[in-house]
């Protein structure tokens, strides 16, 4: 199993279309990448911390594939162009990702 995060940091004056993210983007990517291997996708929007401070991001995605293999198929198979133009729809934020595996 190998997980792949997308993380979109909190950026002053940046556009983040959550309706559109969860509504048409995530469902895009599962319909895109499960034949090729997710699992399952897991949505976290960023809230204030306990102190009150902004949350460095304004959200993450983690996608888990059955294995790294998986990944490679999703993200270089013939529908990752269509759900990386999609990000503009919804956002201007740069993503920051990263590949990890379960400890």
């Amino acid at each position: 199993m190998v997980i792949f995060s997308v993380l979109y940091p909190a950026t002053p004056g940046a556009k983040f279309d959550q309706a559109y993210y969860d509504a048409v983007h995530i469902p895009l990517a599962k319909e895109a990448f499960t034949p090729t291997g997710l699992k399952d996708v897991q949505v976290l929007k960023g809230l204030p911390g306990p102190d009150g401070s902004a949350a460095p991001f304004v959200c993450m995605v983690h996608l888990t594939f059955e294995s790294p293999e998986a990944l490679a198929a999703s993200l270089g198979g013939p529908r990752a162009p269509e759900v990386l133009a999609d990000v503009a729809k919804f956002t201007d934020i740069q993503p920051v990702t990263q590949v990890s595996a379960p400890g």
